[in-house]
């Protein structure tokens, strides 16, 4: 596999230091590396590009290195940021490392035979190193003039930037040195909005070593619409199933646009080109079948979670649609289900209010409020529109207690298709 090649009809492809591809194509294992600093307590979609290209990269038969910003992530990077970062604290960044390691062994492969995916976290090059030893040593070879042309300091000088942050470029710069040094690594990979930083490290080596190495950029990924991508009015879209539910997730897949399902099935799963061809074909010919949609939700939920998730996600979707039963509800994790809930009107109860059986009308009115008055029950009763847990109440006198509780802890009520509601017992 060509590994630049495959990038490029992927639409992954930027810009390379010109003898790139060459060097990819000798036929001998290159080790490149991506950096991935620990700034919240998951990585988002967005990083999922640069995993990816991880993977490409190993499935082209070169060892790819992931660099844990243990140092990075302390100082935060300026690229594509109009303001400071907020700083962590040290406890925070060591969860959020933690985080991320398990998440980037997840997608890679650490056991390949031939050339095992390795784990770098760089505050390794900076533990036993002290400030004037990198003042002297380092900051030397790289003049300020320099650094600030580049786009990631430029952009920043009328808003102002920190020296902390200033100093970013030069550790990414260093990052590239050590791993240099210790792993022969020739290549460094990013998103565009890093190519100043991966130009500062083959400079660097070229003054440090009098080596030459390579680099590689992605563009960053944009929706048709202008929105960023990696988004929704939610919030960002983590792949911690404990910040994004799976069901969440398999939703913001599901919901993109015909154009932008086009465009991330190409570039978020690893169908070959024939697949991905005849989809977008099939999509065409009826897209109201929403084809890509489906099969890029399916590939892409399964892995960052796993199949069990996704088909527990379709069960899921299933609900608000009036295919739920409450066999299904009893079935799904509670984040599922307050995943497919959010948005929903919410009414809080006690337990103790549920120890004995109580009537649906006094349950609806004097005990959740979800209805006005007693005939509002009745009506829809009558009318045939009122569900507890995805079953018709069909008269007036039937009961509710706990054993009725979803997940021990809801109760769903809906008044026709529209109508819906959640009781939370608590």
């Amino acid at each position: 596999m060509n590994f630049i090649e495959e990038l490029k009809w992927r639409g992954l492809f930027h810009q390379e230091i010109p003898g790139t591809e060459d060097l990819l194509n000798k036929g001998e294992v290159v080790k490149g590396y991506i950096g991935f600093d620990p700034t919240a307590p998951s990585l988002g979609i967005g990083n999922m590009v640069q995993i990816i290209i991880l993977k490409h990269f190993q499935r082209a038969g070169h060892q790819p290195i992931a660099v844990l910003g243990g140092a990075t992530g302390m100082v935060g990077d300026p690229s594509g940021k109009s303001d400071e970062r907020n700083l962590q604290s040290l406890d925070q960044l060591e969860i959020n490392k933690k985080n991320v390691e398990a998440q980037l062994r997840h997608f890679l492969d650490f056991g390949a035979e031939k050339n095992p995916a390795i784990l770098v976290d760089n505050y390794d090059f900076y533990k036993d190193m002290n400030v004037l030893t990198f003042l002297r040593d380092v900051g030397k070879h790289l003049t300020v003039n320099y650094m600030m042309a580049k786009d990631s300091v430029k952009s920043r000088m009328e808003t102002g930037i920190s020296y902390t942050e200033f100093s970013y470029q030069l550790l990414q710069a260093y990052d590239f040195v050590q791993l240099y040094k210790q792993h022969n690594c020739m290549l460094q990979m990013g998103g565009s909005d890093q190519w100043g930083n991966l130009i500062s490290g083959v400079e660097l080596i070229r003054r440090m070593e009098g080596g030459e190495v390579y680099a590689v950029t992605s563009p960053l990924v944009t929706k048709t619409d202008g929105t960023k991508f990696g988004k929704t009015e939610k919030g960002n879209v983590f792949l911690s199933a404990d910040m994004t539910s799976p069901y969440s997730f398999y939703q913001f897949w599901l919901n993109v646009s015909d154009e932008d399902a086009e465009k991330f099935i190409k570039i978020f799963t690893f169908l070959d080109r024939p697949t991905i061809e005849a989809l977008i074909e099939e999509h065409r010919q009826d897209p109201g079948r929403r084809v890509l949609q489906k099969r890029l939700a399916e590939e892409v939920t399964v892995m960052v979670h796993s199949q069990e998730d996704l088909e527990t996600a379709i069960k899921a979707s299933s609900i608000l649609f009036g295919k739920g039963t409450k066999e299904t509800l009893q079935s799904l994790p509670l984040r599922d289900l307050l995943s497919v809930f959010e948005g929903v009107p919410q009414f809080n109860i006690d337990k103790a209010q549920l120890t004995d059986s109580i009537s649906v009308i006094d349950f609806l009115t004097d005990v959740t409020g979800v209805f006005a008055s007693k005939s509002d029950v009745r009506r829809a009763i009558k009318g045939n529109a009122l569900s507890i847990n995805s079953e018709k109440i069909t008269n007036d006198t039937e009961t509710i207690s706990a054993a009725d509780l979803i997940n021990d802890s809801l109760v769903w009520v809906q008044n026709g298709k529209k109508n819906n509601y959640l009781v939370l017992v608590g």
